[in-house]
């Protein structure tokens, strides 16, 4: 959009995303040019990776908390599991395409071609970050062990436009769905040195939750409040109450 000059987005909100691929954490241990090819291959025998496969590789990063405790625990000593109710996201895994998804781990795991100017081309556009001008707010947690938030903190050098970057406490999935009033705080910076390390020891910390920050930054694009729409007042009837029966839906293995 910023090579075609479109400004029709007014703000862009990341979640424990990476731009930069240089340093990717606990997860390199499994991009390497024989993984990739053997998973490729995994892949075009279905046309896609299935689900499972990538929740174990998750697991396997956290193999003491994910896998060895319940091995112990529900296997050997016969405990029911641990009521945690973030692993129903780790129980609802999504399978990739497979074009889509060797396309993303060469070019931006493997090659690291996404933060290069022009090293990646979508629909025939070189794709350049310098050029976003797109007020951006970033959300990293400092636990990640899949976006590790010193990698995250790559964007707000590259991005032109104005960036806020704030550091959530946990990890990938505990830290980004902390409500207001939870568990954990977070630190905020006003200004973005160069290095993580700098921006950390200038941050402020902050005992309640990122979102009313969040709040108080997109205000300033969201170009006011509207009243809520009631479901069922259009055209479209209802058919069923949230969250709807579809999320019962496993996909056949």
């Amino acid at each position: 959009m910023a090579a075609k000059h479109d400004d029709r987005v007014k703000s862009a909100t990341y979640f424990v995303t990476m731009v930069d691929f240089a340093d990717a954490g606990e997860l390199s241990v499994f991009i390497d040019e024989e993984q990739l090819s053997a998973l490729e291959e995994r892949m075009n025998a279905k046309g896609y990776l299935e689900g499972r496969d990538m929740s174990a590789a998750f697991k396997m990063l956290h193999a003491n908390n994910l896998i060895w405790s319940c091995v112990v625990n529900n296997y050997l000593l016969g405990r029911s599991p641990f009521s945690f109710d973030l692993l129903y996201w780790n129980a609802d895994p999504t399978h990739r395409p497979a074009a889509m998804y060797s396309f993303y781990l060469r070019n931006m795991y493997h090659e690291n071609l996404l933060a290069k100017p022009g090293g990646i081309s979508l629909d025939g556009v070189p794709i350049d970050l310098r050029k976003i001008r797109t007020p951006s707010f970033l959300l990293s947690t400092r636990e990640d062990h899949i976006a590790p938030w010193r990698s995250t903190y790559a964007a707000p050098q590259l991005y032109r436009g104005p960036v806020k970057f704030v550091l959530s406490a946990s990890g990938h999935i505990a830290g980004v769905v902390n409500p207001p009033g939870g568990k954990y705080g977070h630190w905020e910076n006003e200004k973005n040195p160069p290095t993580p390390e700098e921006w950390l020891a200038t941050a402020t910390s902050q005992p309640d939750s990122w979102w009313p920050t969040w709040e108080n930054w997109i205000s300033q694009y969201a170009g006011g409040e509207v009243p809520a729409r009631h479901p069922g007042d259009g055209r479209l009837k209802p058919i069923e109450d949230a969250p709807g029966s579809y999320v019962k839906v496993r996909a056949a293995d």
